[in-house]
């Protein structure tokens, strides 16, 4: 499948905001500032083929990961092998909310839909995390951000191809694409924490450091 990486990286809109927590918090997870950072990109497909891509349990497995549980409001959901959390809120075609556990930590995942057309949908996922996550302090933004455009692009192959194999981020991490890409996304995270007020020689460290963990590389000894 040929595919454009560098113009797929440039139609991604990235954010960092530092705010104050919800109100409506689950009890864990309520406390005072928290890191948001927010990945938007339209996909040409019609927001109900987005939709179902996403919340389809069948769909998702073949892009992202398989998923059980009861998936409904108020019902706990479990990726195989990663997060699991409650889905908070649920508008078809509109928006998704949910809480998301993994290795001990809370955070909250939103992920909201609006159609451009017939035949063009826009996919926005913001993840708030709290300030103390140690990832955060090593490795800024992308520490999350960047895993989540890999998974963006899977999504972006599945739609492309519904029947086609699934993107072995492993081995495209090894790839000379895949390193451009993480390189590309880890500089992209950093400008956006920026943008945020972070301070520019320590945003470029902590970007070097996820593109060394996302493409398996040692960072320098010096």
């Amino acid at each position: 499948m040929d595919f454009d990486y560098d113009h797929h990286l440039a139609a991604l809109q990235r954010t960092v905001h530092t705010h104050e927590g919800p109100e409506d918090d689950p009890p864990e997870i309520d406390t005072g500032a928290m890191y948001e950072i927010t990945l938007s990109l339209a996909y040409t497909a019609p927001v109900a083929e987005l939709w179902d891509s996403i919340t389809n349990p069948a769909r998702l497995a073949c892009w992202f990961m398989p998923i059980s549980g009861v998936l409904q409001i108020g019902g706990h959901y479990q990726l195989e092998g990663n997060a699991g959390g409650i889905i908070t809120f649920c508008r078809p075609h509109d928006i998704i909310r949910l809480s998301w556990e993994f290795a001990g930590n809370f955070s909250l995942v939103n992920l909201t839909f609006a159609s451009q057309g017939s035949a063009a949908a826009c996919l926005t996922l913001t993840h708030n995390l709290l300030p103390d996550d140690d990832h955060w302090k090593e490795f800024g933004p992308g520490a999350t951000g960047v895993g989540w455009e890999l998974s963006f692009l899977g999504l972006a192959f599945h739609l492309g191809n519904p029947d086609g194999p699934k993107l072995d981020e492993d081995a495209f991490a090894a790839s000379p694409a895949g390193k451009d890409f993480i390189v590309g996304s880890s500089d992209s995270w950093a400008q956006a924490a920026i943008a945020n007020g972070a301070d520019p020689t320590t945003a470029q460290a902590a970007a070097n450091r996820t593109t060394d963990f996302y493409t398996g590389e040692q960072p320098d000894s010096a």
